[in-house]
């Protein structure tokens, strides 16, 4: 039974296809015309159906394309040319379109430059006229985001490279309880960007064991010539929970249970707190939520982000941090 042959659309996205298949086929030095594309791709294509899409190509896209007659098929004439254009469905042009406010936590760090730039040379590789329902496009999208934190010049790049490297840093640093600057030698292990600012951990050598610092406290950053090496009994997941946090942890695991008021039942059932996490329901409404992980300070704020709606059943420790920062929020009222 012979083949069915492909019937050629006028649908403008379907002309694009054989358009950029055509491209494809001259780029690869097939020497194209209308039998081998119809036996190639299983197509039926009339010589003056492809005359015109060879006319698009020469006329809309600048392509130097001509006939070799020896040959029998069109070629460029540049065997660099290639059709810069990218077709998008009007869904992914609209997640195109919500990256960009995605980009403010790189904000202040050389990733912001190579993302923009990157989305620019996306964008330049569109059509010059692209036809969207404008309801897709609009600022009907937000994105509320933590408040982002400053980086001095050349503290993120130093800091990645001698991460990547395995250099030694010298740097100057600043507490958070302190307002003067101390001169600080770091091994840099691994970078978080957490609520809005970036954090580097890994050994610090006065204090000769593992440290979180936050790099917007970080000035003079420079890279030594002394390597390290990371211990082979080091692992992330010790230091940090990246569902949670990487604050006020000494690296032992706990089982966090927590109890939410009626009123928060949905909000809490409709989300995934923790990938350990187990959560129900009770039988008055209220919720149980309970998960493991190594960042009670982080989860002690947490539940008072709840004002109240939301209390520490276990372990101990976290029901102290609790009661503690109440405590502290009570005698400053």
């Amino acid at each position: 039974m012979a083949q069915k042959k492909k019937t050629v659309q006028r649908n403008p996205v379907h002309i694009f296809s054989y358009i950029f298949q055509i491209d494809k086929d001259i780029r690869n030095g097939d020497y194209p015309n209308a039998n081998k594309l119809n036996k190639e791709h299983g197509w039926n294509l009339s010589r003056s159906t492809l005359g015109r899409y060879i006319n698009i190509l020469r006329d809309d896209y600048g392509a130097p394309v001509e006939f070799d007659f020896q040959k029998n098929g069109y070629y460029y004439t540049d065997n660099t040319f290639f059709i810069q254009q990218v077709m998008l469905k009007e869904g992914e042009l609209l997640t195109l379109s919500t990256i960009l406010p995605l980009l403010e936590q790189y904000k202040y760090t050389p990733l912001e430059k190579s993302y923009r730039d990157l989305m620019q040379k996306l964008i330049q590789m569109l059509p010059e006229t692209i036809t969207v329902d404008s309801a897709l496009i609009n600022n009907e999208v937000h994105f509320i985001s933590d408040p982002i934190t400053t980086l001095e010049p050349g503290v993120f790049e130093n800091v990645l490279k001698a991460t990547k490297t395995h250099f030694t840093l010298q740097m100057e640093y600043k507490t958070a309880q302190n307002t003067d600057y101390e001169e600080r030698r770091f091994n840099p292990y691994h970078i978080i960007c957490q609520k809005g600012s970036w954090y580097v951990l890994g050994y610090s050598h006065s204090s000769e064991a593992i440290r979180l610092w936050a790099m917007p406290r970080i000035r003079n950053c420079k890279i030594t010539g002394d390597k390290f090496s990371i211990p082979k009994d080091f692992k992330l997941e010790d230091h940090i929970d990246v569902q949670i946090g990487a604050w006020g942890n000494n690296g032992e695991k706990h089982k966090v249970e927590i109890e939410f008021v009626k009123g928060l039942k949905t909000y809490v059932m409709e989300r995934i707190w923790h990938n350990s996490q187990i959560i129900r329901e009770n039988q008055d409404g209220s919720v149980y939520l309970s998960f493991e992980t190594n960042q009670l300070d982080q989860t002690a704020s947490w539940i008072m982000s709840f004002a109240g709606g939301a209390r520490a059943l276990n372990p101990p420790e976290l029901k102290a941090l609790v009661k503690d920062a109440a405590k502290r929020i009570l005698k400053d009222c």
